[in-house]
């Protein structure tokens, strides 16, 4: 990629120049990597013969901290991909809201104000609520990029987020003045599954993106004895339903992307015992218009450190209340009702494995993903990754059983 890393910090410092005209002593940190992976699908798809995919990513993230109470911190990716995933225009995005991942993109923009007891973040940021694993139904700020459904990267949001500290208590409003949309598989990839539609062709209608603002508050508790938080949501579902439109005269069908309204009211918790951590997240999911789905989304699970061994182990439920019966892309619901877990050994200081998957309940899919880590040399790390995919066609899993993949990806940090 034709990119070096002191262009990145110039971009960087740029935009940190355009944030804010403070000048004078101020302190300034940065850190940043280079990574390049390759996947290979041993099995084609129908609609998808490509078996290998290489993709590289540059990142670098800048801090300037100019007085005690103040920070501004942006961040910068640039991107290419051999499998038609990335714009092939040279831009600066800042939305987010392409169906490709843009090849030059705004990571975080963000000022934070820290004082006694309050904090203020405003700008591009990352904001995850919940505490469990593999599933976190109360995490609604925190869209993602799908184009690999099994292994996800989380979008960041344009938002205000201020916080009350007291004592154990945090209590934390969040506006965000845009819906910033999940991005989805490609409709013409292997981890878009289009059932029912036989020879017809595919057209993309584009997204229909609601233009009010969401907005939500959470509660949080930090305590010796336990720890939970109760949060509530207003917005749109950053996961999409897809209205299908017949085009005869093309024998095709329109697929468009529509934003449904989202009110959720939820809560986690987490008691800590000598022998295991038990935890709990759930959610209650409502549409305001009483057009679409409201449902309930939970999962329990028990954790145990031993040593250098992390055991984690649980259950991810969905209850429906209200169904419509639209076509959804709903990662999300789509895993729940199964037996999920996760086990990591530290190896050493510079090696580490991780195992993690969730089998449906029915038995009717399920997948595996492991992952081993080594750092090489002080800047360099290589991950090897393995995922197993299986289960009827019918089935959220199932669908994507000719899916299964490894992978090998080498980061450079500095």
């Amino acid at each position: 990629m034709p990119v070096r890393p002191a262009l990145g910090r110039a971009a960087i410092v740029a935009l940190l120049a355009l944030w804010t005209p403070i000048a004078g002593a101020q302190t300034i940190s940065e850190r940043g990597f280079f990574d390049g992976r390759g996947i290979w699908f041993p099995q084609t798809a129908p609609d998808d013969q490509t078996q290998a995919i290489g993709d590289v990513l540059f990142r670098e993230e800048v801090f300037l901290k100019p007085a005690g109470w103040i920070q501004f911190a942006a961040g910068l990716d640039l991107r290419a991909n051999s499998h038609d995933q990335v714009e092939d225009r040279w831009r600066l995005d800042l939305s987010d809201r392409g169906t490709l991942r843009p090849r030059a993109a705004v990571r975080r923009l963000t000022a934070t104000i820290t004082a006694p007891k309050f904090s203020l973040d405003v700008g591009k940021q990352f904001i995850r609520w919940g505490r469990a694993d593999i599933l976190n139904p109360t995490d609604r700020f925190a869209p993602r990029d799908f184009m690999n459904v099994i292994d996800p990267d989380f979008l960041p949001v344009l938002g205000v987020r201020p916080a009350i500290h007291l004592g154990n208590e945090t209590f934390e409003v969040v506006w965000v003045p845009r819906l910033t949309p999940s991005r989805l598989p490609l409709f013409d990839q292997r981890w878009t599954v289009l059932p029912g539609i036989g020879d017809l062709g595919v057209q993309d209608g584009g997204s229909l993106i609601p233009k009010r603002s969401q907005q939500g508050a959470r509660w949080n508790h930090t305590g010796e004895r336990f720890e939970m938080s109760l949060s509530y949501f207003d917005g749109f579902n950053h996961l999409p339903d897809v209205v299908v439109n017949p085009v005869p005269l093309a024998n095709a069908v329109e697929l468009t992307r529509v934003y449904p309204d989202l009110r959720s009211y939820g809560g986690d918790l987490a008691i800590p015992s000598r022998w295991l951590l038990l935890k709990g997240e759930a959610a209650y999911f409502t549409s305001p218009s009483g057009t679409h789905d409201e449902y309930v989304l939970y999962v329990v699970e028990v954790e145990r450190q031993a040593g250098e061994w992390l055991l984690d182990v649980g259950y991810a439920g969905d209850v429906s209340t209200k169904s419509t019966g639209s076509l959804a892309f709903a990662p999300d619901r789509g895993i729940a009702r199964s037996v999920i877990g996760r086990v990591s050994y530290t190896v050493d200081p510079r090696r580490s494995i991780a195992i993690e998957g969730a089998a449906h309940q029915d038995g009717k899919g399920f997948y595996v993903k492991g992952e081993f880590s080594d750092a090489l040399a002080q800047h360099w790390r290589l991950t090897l990754t393995g995922v197993g995919l299986a289960g009827d066609p019918d089935d959220f899993l199932g669908q994507f059983s000719r899916n299964s993949y490894v992978a090998a990806g080498l980061r450079l940090n500095f």
